[in-house]
């Protein structure tokens, strides 16, 4: 399903990025740094209704040729990205949906580890695990 996923933080560096081959990772961390400028707008336009509860979720960001980039943020502004392949159409947006609340259960799972500082690099294998089991899909 996912060609990457990935974690940024509050402060825009990330925290964890896997693309699904070794090869075009690279050209997924220069789309993923573009999405952040993308979910900045979203965020700061969705913040101006202080009446309204916020969406997480943001939906698509933006489409290119070969891929589809999707955003999500939590509470604490954490910015989860995923990235899928344009060709695979068959994806609906309840499924997109459901890989970003699985992924948020795997970081909130990843958190209450004691041992993990807040801020630093995830290397949690079993989130690694989860993030991988969303690429094979």
């Amino acid at each position: 399903m996912a060609v990457c996923v990935a974690v940024i933080a509050k402060e825009n560096y990330p925290l964890y990025i896997k693309a699904a081959s070794a090869d075009s990772e690279l050209k997924f961390y220069y789309t993923v740094h573009t999405s952040l400028d993308v979910i900045e707008e979203k965020v700061s336009s969705a913040g101006k209704n202080a009446n309204e509860l916020r969406e997480l979720y943001l939906g698509l960001l933006y489409p290119t040729e070969d891929y589809k980039v999707y955003g999500y943020v939590t509470n604490t502004k954490i910015k989860f990205v995923i990235v899928v392949e344009s060709s695979n159409s068959t994806l609906r947006d309840n499924e997109i949906r459901s890989m970003f609340k699985k992924l948020h259960n795997a970081y909130v799972d990843m958190l209450c580890n004691p041992f993990y500082t807040p801020g630093e690099n995830i290397t949690s294998k079993v989130f690694n695990n989860t993030v991988i089991s969303m690429m094979q899909e």
